[in-house]
């Protein structure tokens, strides 16, 4: 009697649980690229650059709202400090926010594509003459160059098949932002315009009327003759 009593009691619990609601998953929030890094550690700078810039608004938007992926190169704290001092403070706010896309890939890539890349790779900030960035492996090792900047990808801080964010330990520097430019060309000298030569003016002669011009002063009297015709002025 007490064993039917219990198999029917465990056969009503079980019964009883699984016609009941089933537990749903722990909401899984908003993407929040600078609360990963902030997670990871050793990434103040690039989290404060991030910020300032507001390409951390960008990208959490990026993230959330659309489906396209997004790579990042993102630099510890030691590859800011081995930067030559005032290197951030020399630059305006624009290229500083050129310089955090430059970090950004639009698109994702896991460990093993960066085998297939084309290089130079397409960033945030752009590609081309402006800013080149050049992905190469070396069997497991991932180089990065920028012409300016030549380093490797020391760890991988995050990856969830949308976001893969990379550890490097140095600042990637694209040659558009910090080649220095040179200065502009000096302006032409003006040539000075050539002055038209004046016609030489012949001097003006009295015409002779008797063929002799002549003054005579004499007692403070001055006789002044032409020809026949003579005055006297008295002084």
């Amino acid at each position: 009697m007490v064993a039917k009593f219990l198999l029917f009691f465990l056969l009503y619990c079980t019964t009883a649980l699984a016609q009941g609601p089933a537990a749903a998953p722990a909401p899984a929030g908003p993407t929040n690229v600078t609360k990963i890094l902030e997670k990871a550690g050793q990434f103040t700078v690039f989290i404060r650059l991030l910020k300032a810039t507001q390409e951390d608004v960008t990208l959490n938007g990026q993230l959330n709202n659309t489906h396209n992926g997004i790579t990042m190169f993102a630099p510890s704290d030691s590859a800011f400090q081995s930067l030559k001092t005032g290197t951030l403070n020399s630059i305006n706010d624009q290229e500083k926010a050129e310089l955090v896309q430059f970090h950004v890939i639009p698109t994702y890539l896991s460990s093993s594509q960066f085998q297939t890349v084309s290089n130079p790779v397409t960033t945030q900030a752009g590609s081309g003459d402006r800013f080149q960035l050049n992905v190469t492996t070396t069997g497991n090792a991932v180089n990065i160059s920028t012409g300016l900047t030549n380093t490797s990808v020391s760890g991988t801080v995050y990856t969830d098949g949308q976001l893969a964010i990379y550890q490097v330990d140095k600042v990637l520097l694209p040659i558009d932002i910090f080649t220095p430019k040179p200065p502009p060309p000096a302006p032409a000298p003006e040539i000075p315009k050539k002055k038209k030569a004046k016609s030489a003016e012949s001097p003006i002669v009295p015409k002779d009327i008797s063929g002799e011009v002549s003054f005579i002063v004499s007692n403070n009297v001055v006789f002044f003759g032409v020809g026949i015709v003579s005055a006297i002025l008295s002084l």
